[in-house]
């Protein structure tokens, strides 16, 4: 008789193998939370293992497939949530290589960039032998740290931790049963449960950040912005128009700050025009305040 059991922090729960509908699941319980949402752009950047865990294996921290393995799941589940614009990041070791990105037109800057390190992950093994059976028990613990960083500023804004447990149980009497062997799917269990552990944390606090478009023309008192209804946006929606405060150095700090934005006018959205996630854009009507076409590179578009 072979059980499977995985655990999260605050309950022992029953679980089928990690599979894709197991993430779907997830993903979608997540994305049920603000529904109504619009779509932020995030990166998964680094994710390293700072266990002792198969260190001795490695010759490249780039290598290292157990970092890599929790990246993966929490990549698919803000993929499988439809919340977000995710985009891959593997390869950025520094924050201001993805601050560059803000500046390139040919490539796409994100608004908050996920950084995570597994600083628990171990696995263990008992097991009872009486006169007719015999029990053997395999354990797999994870716990990981992440955080969410403001890819304009380089302020890591927020940080949480998930940990999550899988066992198998193997159970022989009269020498009827299952065998087990290592079960080396215990590792993905482990790390699933342990993002899941903290997913709809870091979701939560991600959508409750201001969501952030540009205008991209105004013509014939229309005015175009990027964005559609890939990621949120409704015909009727009402959005501000903010310009961008003066930038001063501080004595204190001597870093360059940006002083409080202020609101100059309020938008409705009329139509879309374009198709795909990057390549949608927005008609839109003014309906208060003042915005002309002096005003594009100073101001910027909000909504939640």
């Amino acid at each position: 008789m072979l059980k499977l059991l995985i655990a999260g922090v605050c309950a022992l729960s029953v679980l089928a193998p990690l599979s894709v509908s197991h993430a779907q699941s997830v993903a979608q319980s997540v994305s049920k939370t603000d529904q109504r949402s619009l779509k932020r752009k995030v990166a998964v950047g680094r994710f390293t293992n700072e266990t002792r865990y198969g260190q001795t294996l490695l010759r490249d921290s780039n290598l290292d497939p157990l970092g890599k393995q929790a990246a993966d799941i929490l990549t698919a589940y803000l993929v499988q949530s439809d919340a977000f614009l995710v985009f891959e990041r593997t390869d950025i070791a520094q924050l201001a290589e993805e601050q560059s990105l803000l500046g390139d037109k040919n490539l796409v800057g994100v608004d908050t960039l996920i950084i995570g390190s597994i600083v628990e992950f171990g696995r263990s093994e008992d097991g009872k032998r009486g006169l007719f059976n015999r029990e053997r028990t395999q354990r797999a613990h994870a716990k990981v740290a992440i955080r969410l960083v403001d890819v304009r500023t380089g302020l890591a804004f927020h940080s949480a931790t998930g940990s999550g447990e899988a066992t198998t149980e193997t159970q022989t009497t009269l020498g009827m049963g299952s065998t087990a062997r290592f079960d080396g799917s215990l590792t993905d269990k482990a790390l699933s449960v342990a993002v899941e552990d903290v997913l709809e944390e870091l979701v939560n606090t991600i959508q409750a950040r201001e969501w952030r478009t540009d205008i991209l023309a105004i013509e014939e008192g229309q005015i175009f912005i990027s964005g559609g209804a890939s990621q949120g946006l409704k015909i009727g929606d009402r959005l501000s128009v903010m310009r961008r405060g003066r930038t001063v150095e501080s004595r204190q700090s001597g870093m360059p700050i940006e002083l409080p934005a202020s609101k100059i006018g309020e938008i409705e959205v009329a139509s879309h025009f374009g198709s795909g996630d990057l390549q949608e854009g927005s008609v839109a009507t003014l309906v208060s305040g003042n915005v002309d076409t002096d005003d594009i590179d100073s101001v910027y578009v909000v909504g939640q």
